[in-house]
């Protein structure tokens, strides 16, 4: 086991000076407070320096907000037992079905921690009604209970149809805050009565892609139905809100193809005061009623709109006037434009802006927004992915204002962006945890380094000092047929490659280059096809990333992919996939140096064999998702002999280069 630097260093510094105050080895609680400074994976690694530093990692303090997640398998039943003796109050329990084993790890489950159980979920299962029945009573502290997905407690429309087994329920669930009922196809309005007759006072409910008859008479302003055995319906939902408007104050209607007559409806139901409410994926919904929800929902915080394809700017304008908005996604919502769009940088409380595929936003009103003298929102997260207006003034001007405070930013496909974005990012978001420039193709090396390219520098300057009748032109009518040299294009230009003398000047230089985010723990630089070993190798050089995609990097080789597992070591998520200069010796140096990694992809990668699977196998012990697609030198037997090596991989995508009478590129063509 190897600790991190980062890590090694901060324990040295820590232990030094605890012997120094107590002269003796530190104390179980001494060790405790000592790894509260370590980051969570770091913490993790500590634990297995010894058994002290082990129990001392099992404090309470570490797992108040922890959830352990697990598969119904043999060895869970010993599992779970050992969780009593440890501070476990949240739970999620996958591959769970009618088999004997499964109803026992229910039942462990609900005696040796049921009562102090805060949080559950079933992702991933088929249970059983009496399963699921004789554990809900034991969870007499439950507050969040996730079933989504768990048709098979729904499809008969029994469920809870004793009124003994409801009294029991009630007991277990009555303190329920949170109620997750997404992706169910066969809630009806008798089982959703049953259940949320038992739970009083919730303050959340998911119903996210679940099938609800929404029915209003225009003539009436109200819901009809009598509520139907087969289908949720408008009318018992709204009956739900009026009954517990008092405490709900969260609701997720996303994808149930919502009208916006009922959402009218739900909106002014007496008392309510919704503070998040997601509505994505509900095509229906139009300008006026977003309009009329933000007239009548005024405290709303959280609001997600995104693929809503049918509104426009104007659904802007009336969200602006919700002034205690913190979060908003507009994503997908094609028709949306840059207007109205500096009434919501003016929202005080604003923290989290998502505009990914708003294909007319260029950002400037945005800016104009944010320019304007406090109160102004203070972004915390910004998504502008595949807003391909966006330009490089745009984006130096965001970086300016949002300056330190800023966490996360999405310029995926902002196909126009160039190396002075990057440098703009890389001198004002120190701050930054999460970079994505994925498909940015006119990054390079330059950009990274937080060089200027001497060859654009000097071409623009030459271009821009040329006299107007001495710079080249085309005819109106002829184009460009020989008659007239046409005009130089910077972007098509050949670009300069980065030399020795170039990275001196760099090492000795300070701020603008990538290495200015010294917190970043996620960064996305997959198809941005100008990038090289020469800045790959100085500049990914971050000990807290976790999560890193060099995906379709066509010219990185294996230097560049031992210098990143080098100075990346908590790695536990590499996209390597399109990488075709990635051989099995690279991945030997860099799989050496990360044991921590869990996701690794390596989709046609062509260049690597069978023998990267026996590294995998080797240095890779937690992995638990693998992607070998289309890689043409690894074969089936040595996959399987993979997957009997790891316990904990979960998914491993492997399929073999087959010819296709389609694909001229493999044929033979007579």
């Amino acid at each position: 086991m190897t600790l991190a630097p980062r890590c090694r260093a901060v324990l040295g510094i820590l232990f030094t000076r605890s012997c120094k105050l107590t002269d003796f080895l530190p104390s179980s609680q001494v060790i405790s407070h000592i790894l509260s400074f370590l980051h969570v994976s770091d913490r993790k690694e500590a634990s297995l320096v010894c058994r002290s530093w082990y129990e001392a990692s099992q404090d309470h303090q570490f797992q108040r907000n922890m959830t352990f997640s697990f598969p119904a398998t043999a060895t869970s039943l010993r599992f779970v037992r050992g969780l009593a003796h440890r501070l476990c109050r949240r739970l999620a329990i996958s591959h769970l079905d009618g088999s004997c084993l499964s109803r026992q790890v229910l039942v462990e489950v609900a005696i040796h921690l049921g009562p102090r159980l805060e949080s559950l979920a079933l992702p991933g299962s088929s249970v059983t009604e009496s399963s699921l029945l004789g554990l809900l009573p034991h969870l007499t502290s439950l507050q969040k209970l996730d079933l989504s997905g768990l048709d098979s407690i729904f499809m008969s429309g029994t469920f809870l149809c004793q009124e003994r087994h409801r009294q029991q329920v009630r007991t277990g669930l009555n303190n329920l805050e949170e109620l997750d009922l997404s992706n169910l196809r066969y809630l009806s309005d008798l089982t959703f009565n049953r259940l949320t007759g038992c739970t009083p006072r919730l303050r959340r409910l998911a119903l996210a892609g679940c099938h609800i008859a929404f029915e209003f008479d225009p003539y009436r302003g109200c819901a009809v139905g009598q509520g139907s055995s087969a289908m949720l319906s408008l009318r018992n939902l709204l009956r739900l809100l009026q009954d517990q408007a008092a405490t709900l104050r969260a609701l997720d209607l996303s994808s149930t193809g919502i009208t916006p007559s009922s959402l009218l409806c739900l909106a002014r139901v007496p008392g309510l005061r919704l503070e998040e409410l997601g509505l994505r994926g509900c095509r229906e919904l139009t300008d006026h009623s977003v309009e009329l929800l933000c007239r009548h929902q005024r405290g709303l915080r959280c609001l997600d709109l995104s693929a809503c394809t049918e509104l426009t700017s104007c659904s802007v304008l009336a969200v602006g006037h919700l002034r205690e908005l913190r979060a908003l996604s507009l994503s997908q919502d094609w028709r949306v434009t840059d207007k109205g769009l500096a009434d919501l940088a003016a929202l005080p409380a604003l923290r989290t802006l998502r505009l990914a595929e708003c294909l007319h936003v260029s950002g400037a009103e945005l800016v104009k927004g944010l320019s304007r003298p406090p109160p102004r929102a203070q972004l915390q997260t910004l998504s502008l992915r595949s807003c391909t207006y966006l330009r490089d003034a745009t984006v130096y001007s965001l970086a300016q204002l949002l300056g330190s405070g800023l966490r996360e930013l999405d310029l995926t496909s902002c196909v126009c962006l160039t190396d002075l974005s990057v440098h703009a990012i890389a001198s004002f978001l120190p701050g930054l945890q999460v970079l994505r420039l994925a498909c940015c193709k006119e990054i390079t090396d330059w950009g990274l380094l937080g060089l200027l390219e001497p060859a654009r520098s000097d071409g623009l300057t030459r271009e821009m000092s040329m006299p107007e009748d001495k710079q080249p032109s085309l005819t109106r009518t002829f184009g460009n047929m020989g008659f007239f040299k046409p005009p130089n294009m910077l972007l098509e230009e050949k670009r300069q490659l980065v030399t020795k003398e170039d990275l001196g000047a760099f090492r000795q230089q300070d701020g603008t280059s990538l290495l200015a985010l010294r917190g970043l723990q996620e960064l996305d630089l997959s198809a941005c096809l100008k990038l090289t070993d020469a800045s790959i190798t100085q500049v990914l050089r971050f000990p807290t990333l976790q999560t890193l995609s060099l995906s379709m990097l066509t010219e990185m080789t294996d230097e560049g992919l031992a210098s990143v597992a080098c100075h990346c070591r908590c790695l536990t998520s590499l996209a390597l996939s399109h990488c075709a200069r990635i051989s099995d010796k690279g991945l030997a140096h860099a799989l050496l140096q990360l044991p921590r990694l869990q996701h690794l992809q390596l989709a046609c990668c062509e260049a690597i064999t069978d023998r990267c699977l026996h590294l995998i196998a080797r240095y890779c012990k937690r992995l638990k998702t693998l992607d070998i697609s289309m890689c043409k030198d690894i074969t089936a037997t040595k996959v399987d002999f993979l997957q009997s090596q790891l316990p904990f991989l979960e998914k491993v995508q492997y399929q073999e280069t087959q010819a296709s009478p389609l694909d001229l590129s493999v044929c033979t063509i007579g």
